[in-house]
């Protein structure tokens, strides 16, 4: 008997440091699991225009403990993961250069790609932004036009696509409508994969139903 593929869609920015730990944590989360998985750059900072957020990086106390766990989290996973330069920074020109190359490659960016440029991020301690270094990763990634209108569009569709599924972070994995948001919810999606029955459509459903008893004015 033939096993199903799993199709995933994992949304990911450059910009987070949960999304460089989660992209490294996905293999071995997923190991043994028959599956085809679909990087999608998307722009965290328009999901978090969307709902209503601030980033973690713009909360200042959350900031320092941000890096402080993922410091710690990169250690503990054995990763050689250092902060950039400077944090938050401007994305835009890192996500369209993963866009312009899975387009080129006829889809989305893959695995490697994505490497290439987390690494360029969050294992060198530079800055992540710098425009001669982004030419190089460019260069390096056989990216020549990472600004046009086509390369635009799709990280623009990617984006609202994840909002449509109700995507509000990164990294976030899609299966079958249902989102998997973070490091700590790969496990989740594993055994949802395996058929957990703690995991059934009617459980799943269940936390929709919960009523807010006060909401905070905005």
């Amino acid at each position: 008997m033939s096993v199903p593929m799993h199709q995933l869609d994992v949304y990911l920015d450059f910009i987070s440091p949960y999304a460089y730990l989660g992209f490294h944590a996905l293999p071995e989360a997923l190991e043994g699991q028959s599956v085809s998985v679909n990087y999608k750059p998307v722009l965290f900072a328009g999901m978090l225009k969307h709902w209503g957020q601030l980033g973690p990086a713009e909360v200042p106390p959350k900031k320092v403990w941000t890096f402080r766990h993922v410091l710690w989290l990169g250690q503990q996973a054995g990763r050689s993961m250092q902060a950039p330069a400077a944090h938050p920074f401007n994305p835009l020109a890192l996500l369209r250069i993963a866009v312009a190359k899975g387009l080129a490659q006829g889809g989305d960016p893959n695995r490697e790609t994505c490497r290439a440029i987390f690494e360029h991020v969050w294992e060198t301690g530079l800055p992540a932004d710098d425009a001669q270094r982004t030419a190089d990763l460019a260069q390096r990634l056989h990216v020549t036009d990472w600004n046009t209108d086509a390369v635009k569009q799709r990280l623009r569709e990617n984006t609202e696509a994840a909002i449509a599924a109700g995507v509000f972070g990164v990294p976030s994995v899609v299966w079958q409508g249902r989102v998997f948001w973070g490091v700590d919810g790969l496990p989740m999606l594993r055994a949802a994969l395996e058929g957990d029955p703690r995991l059934s459509d009617a459980a799943w459903a269940a936390a929709e139903s919960i009523p807010a008893a006060v909401e905070r004015p905005r």
